[in-house]
């Protein structure tokens, strides 16, 4: 693999819940506007980490995953 996944399983769950909510939002009460691509964008980017388990974010700052758990 070339990334080494960052994100821990709770927290997947919970990046993907709220990523689909964020795109829910986005859509329903924002529409074609900036803040709604823009809300769409972040929802889309939380979704994605979440069901891919890194976050560039995350390994930027140096955090790895506790393989003890």
């Amino acid at each position: 693999m070339f990334y080494v996944k960052n994100v821990p399983a709770t927290e997947r769950v919970l990046r993907v819940l709220m990523g689909v909510a964020a795109l829910a939002a986005a859509v329903a009460y924002f529409g074609s506007t900036p803040i709604g691509w823009g809300v769409g964008a972040m929802g889309m980017m939380a979704a994605v980490t979440g069901l891919v388990g890194f976050c560039p974010a995350c390994a930027l700052v140096g955090r790895k995953l506790d393989k003890r758990a």
